[in-house]
């Protein structure tokens, strides 16, 4: 029965996942470290995994729907994965609690910076002399410029901490970098996030697996499910507006933290 609801978290966090772009992080560990009593450590590990089977089962997807760029997904993971080793390593030393709330902290910083957002309208025009050599997605006529390049680079490396961390993935710093800052559409963000995190959590499981804090038991089935969700996700993402989109990260963002912050104060 167990095994048969960690594939279940593992479905509904690789659909929600693969749609956002998040790796289903936000879900697993909670779900783990909460209603599993799985140490966070622990949670964080397996997450990672199934960061892995998200990234696998989603972008071969996106990018055959052409709506992840490659070239900047590249080149942003250059500060990702130097970061990931590194919030692997740190995550050693630091207690439970301190985790519980830096994830909390983290989600509540996000659903904030989604909810001040307005949609943003990007134009075709004059988008060959300032796309700065990254290419782009056109769909119904539109088109978006990125901008900010290295700083998004920098920016990805703290995405790459936190993933090591926190075991999310780093889409939850990655789309609103790009989206907010660099000026890549919500869904184009999401796909290209899709794209990087596999490395991304590649980099950390391999520090979380060696310290002993990836449980194989738990972690198969949770990643069977991920893997799965991910391509529902992916068929699903057509359907659904960047309007709702957002909606939908406000309020699981909210949700993950106010959990996270009661785990932090009674744990």
């Amino acid at each position: 029965m167990t095994t048969v609801l960690l594939f279940i978290t593992g479905l509904f966090a690789g659909s929600f996942g693969s749609l956002l772009g998040l790796g289903g992080g936000v879900i697993v560990i909670p779900v783990l470290s909460i209603l599993f009593g799985l140490p966070i450590h622990t949670a964080i590990g397996i997450s990672l995994v199934g960061v892995i089977a998200t990234s696998t089962g989603a972008a071969v997807v996106y990018i055959r729907d052409r709506k992840v760029n490659i070239k900047l997904g590249m080149t942003l993971e250059l500060g990702s994965t130097v970061g990931a080793v590194a919030g692997a390593v740190v995550a050693g030393y630091i207690g439970a609690k301190v985790l519980y709330f830096l994830f909390a902290g983290m989600v509540v910083y996000n659903a904030y910076s989604m909810y001040r957002q307005e949609d943003k309208n990007y134009s075709r025009e004059g988008h060959a002399a300032a796309h700065d050599g990254y290419p782009t997605v056109y769909r119904e006529g539109t088109g978006y410029v990125v901008k900010y390049v290295p700083l998004g680079v920098l920016l990805s490396s703290l995405a790459g901490v936190t993933s090591g961390l926190l075991g999310v993935g780093g889409g939850l710093i990655k789309i609103p970098v790009m989206y907010l800052l660099m000026g890549v559409p919500l869904k184009e963000a999401a796909a290209t996030s899709n794209f990087m995190i596999g490395v991304t959590a590649s980099a950390s499981a391999i520090i979380y697996y060696l310290n002993g804090n990836i449980d194989v038991v738990a972690a198969v089935p949770v990643a069977l499910g991920v893997f799965g969700g991910a391509a529902i996700g992916t068929r699903i993402n057509e359907r659904i507006s960047v309007r709702s989109l957002k909606k939908v990260f406000v309020f699981v963002f909210i949700y993950v933290a106010l959990q996270m912050f009661i785990k932090g104060f009674g744990g």
